[in-house]
């Protein structure tokens, strides 16, 4: 492909809504940690910004034809390193999530496996020859994105494991489902869900669950960070108390904001407003990554496309939600603004692919 069709034809507008967010973040992390022990950390996600850019344009130059020729192996060599973290990952805060590489940084293989599922997904469905999606189908793919999800629990690390399910829901409404097989599969569900809650989950991520319904049942301990998140939403008013005058964060109360909570965070200083500023971006980056998928070549481009709009959507939903306590909190950080390399360079990857579905839209 020649570079006019590389560059001219390159979504440079969804870069730049993306762009902003990530410089909402940056100057939230900052704020966040102003005076403390993290102090510093916004400038790693700088770092992380400009490599996670390289790597975007990098994704847009190999044929995304290509890559999903090589999802068997890929996802092979990502079961197998799943199953390295567990034996020599790092654990931090009773969890193995990060295999150790040289130079003190570290690698989350999880976030990497959401972009194998994707092209997975993509693969399977596109090569189908019914209109509809059968029963053999739902295992199928319930299986292909069940195995790594069953070793990120294993970590244990349920908030990423979940993220893995919207992609393959996304798969399944484009490839078309009857409804007799949603209630087949929302009938299992509940099922299951008994013995997942007494042998599939923690003591903490089972207090983590129920505590949100009544985090004053347990202010102190189980329901604390979810009501210091609230109080520090509540604080923000109209416009913000202004960039590091945020009292939640700079007390103390709200732990670590610059990571799962930093919603919290930003929603304090820059207020009502602020955060209305900041959702109008998000929908505005769904909304030309749905366009995207609208004008992709081929069915395959299609379910790429909207398998990472279905997990950056359930990313902002979830993480919104979990900071005004209408959910349970899972780990799942806020795409782009949550201080973190492996999620930065994640989103930068798939957005690559996104702009390696566009830029052939006009080739044969």
């Amino acid at each position: 492909m020649s570079n006019f069709l590389r560059y001219k034809g390159f979504d440079w507008f969804l870069l730049g809504m993306v762009l902003l967010i990530a410089a909402l973040g940056v100057m939230e992390i900052y704020s966040a940690t102003y005076r403390t022990k993290f102090a510093g950390a916004h400038e790693k996600q700088i770092y992380w910004i400009l490599a996670g850019i390289m790597l975007m344009f990098l994704m847009t130059m190999i044929d995304y034809h290509t890559l999903m020729e090589q999802v068997p192996i890929m996802y092979l060599v990502s079961i197998v390193l799943l199953a390295m973290v567990l034996v020599v990952g790092r654990k931090v805060f009773g969890s193995r999530r990060w295999i150790p590489l040289a130079g003190g940084f570290h690698f989350q293989v999880s976030e990497f496996v959401k972009l194998v599922i994707i092209l997975a997904v993509a693969r399977y469905f596109s090569e189908a020859r019914q209109s509809k999606v059968a029963v053999g189908d739902l295992v199928k793919v319930g299986l292909l994105a069940g195995v790594p999800m069953g070793l990120v629990l294993l970590q244990p690390d349920l908030g990423t494991s979940l993220t893995y399910a919207p992609i393959v829901m996304m798969g399944v409404l484009l490839a078309g489902i009857r409804l007799k097989h949603v209630a087949l599969v929302a009938l299992l569900a509940a099922l299951a869900m008994p013995m997942a809650w007494h042998y599939g989950l923690k003591p903490y991520q089972k207090a983590r669950l129920t505590t949100f319904l009544n985090p004053e049942g347990d202010p102190l301990k189980a329901g604390y960070q979810v009501l210091q998140s609230k109080i520090a939403v509540g604080h923000g008013g109209l416009w913000g108390r202004g960039t590091t005058k945020g009292t939640q964060m700079q007390l103390g109360f709200l732990p670590v904001p610059h990571t799962d909570f930093i919603f919290a965070a930003f929603a304090e200083e820059h207020g009502f407003f602020g955060v209305l500023a900041a959702l109008l971006l998000y929908f505005m980056v769904l909304m030309r990554l749905v366009h995207n998928a609208q004008t992709a070549p081929d069915r395959a481009g299609v379910f790429i496309v909207m398998g990472v709009v279905g997990v950056l959507l359930f990313h902002v939903l979830v993480n919104v939600g979990m900071v005004i306590g209408y959910m349970p909190t899972t780990g799942i950080p806020l795409p782009l603004m949550s201080y973190g390399g492996s999620s930065v360079l994640f989103i930068f990857m798939a957005l690559g692919l996104v702009n390696n579905v566009r830029l052939r839209r006009f080739v044969n």
